[in-house]
């Protein structure tokens, strides 16, 4: 083992380099193969972590819009990968993974880095990931390289109900309509934090048809949104959950309201529930949700580079999802 260890330390794998859909099968085999790894090394032996469904991996590296990395070793196969995103200012990476045989090796340092410097070059305000809180390794390493750990992200499921009003989608409406809508929706961001632009994921949903975006209206006005989707995340798993990827409105106080259209969009949808990525920030808007009946399932830390914080709004909420 220790020479195979050593053989492989010797390696550079080459990149970073584009990723293709074709890639995307030993992209889910990297992906579940370092987790699982991950999984073992905290204890949970029992754990094996499924591949994502493909169609989620397509949104995932069209929204990274260039930004899709890989590495590949002398043999052609793939290292590493960093799937690296930027909303306006927002930069962001993940999934990320290298191969459990090079684990070790220093090939994470480079994914990492490269992703940095992706980001740095596009200009972003706004440069970080997220992990697995209780695991100190994955902390010390991002830490190693400058990220500081910051809010949590909590998953907050709530049931699928009847609302007193069907949802407005994005998807019902004309194509003249749907563009005014997107550039209200993108204007009311903008106003909330500065260069912050979620267009292409919107956009990417509807074409994608991986699920809708649900807008609010005051007074005719688009006054908040919600980028929703109901695809199974899991490669062969049913639907069973409406994901929440943004959550923007102008005023924190129609949580509620927002979140009882999004429960009925649930059930239109035929699933059971929808899953809020809740930054710990927004403390008010987490105990509106809780006493909706919101369920705690999950936890993530944020992590940001030092120097690209991430803001928060002043007024009004901003939930941005930072996971696939």
């Amino acid at each position: 083992m220790a020479i195979a260890r050593n053989w492989r330390a010797n390696q550079v794998p080459e990149g970073p380099l584009q990723a293709r859909f074709a890639d995307i099968p030993a992209l889910n085999r990297i992906f579940s193969d370092s987790f699982t790894e991950r999984y073992r090394r905290d204890g949970l032996t029992g754990v094996r972590v499924p591949h994502l469904n493909p169609a989620i991996w397509q949104y995932a590296m069209s929204d990274a819009n260039g930004g899709a990395l890989l590495w590949r070793d002398d043999r052609g196969e793939i290292a590493a990968f960093n799937v690296v995103h930027r909303s306006g200012r927002e930069g962001w990476m993940g999934p990320l993974a290298v191969r459990p045989d090079l684990q070790g090796t220093g090939v994470g340092k480079r994914v990492v880095r490269a992703g940095i410097t992706w980001l740095q070059e596009a200009k972003a305000g706004t440069i970080g990931l997220e992990t697995m809180p209780r695991t100190m390794d994955n902390i010390g390493f991002y830490s190693s390289l400058g990220l500081v750990p910051g809010r949590l992200t909590i998953t907050v499921t709530v049931d699928a109900a009847h609302g007193e009003r069907p949802p407005s989608l994005l998807s019902r409406l004309t194509p003249d309509e749907r563009d005014h809508a997107v550039v209200e929706c993108r204007e009311l961001l903008n106003g909330l934090l500065d260069g912050y632009d979620f267009t292409r994921e919107l956009l990417l949903t509807h074409e994608l048809g991986l699920g809708d975006t649900v807008i609010f209206r005051a007074a005719g006005n688009v006054v908040g949104y919600a980028l929703c989707h109901t695809v199974p995340l899991v490669e062969g798993r049913a639907r069973e959950e409406t994901r929440v990827l943004k959550l923007v409105l102008a005023h924190a106080r129609d949580l509620p309201l927002a979140v009882s259209d999004l429960a009925d969009y649930a059930r239109r949808t035929s699933t059971r529930r929808v899953a809020f990525r809740v930054q710990t920030d927004y403390a008010s808007s987490y105990r509106d949700i809780i006493s909706l009946g919101g369920r705690v399932r999950w936890t993530d830390l944020r992590m940001t580079l030092d120097g690209y914080p991430e803001p928060i709004a002043s007024e009004g909420l901003v939930f941005s999802n930072w996971e696939i």
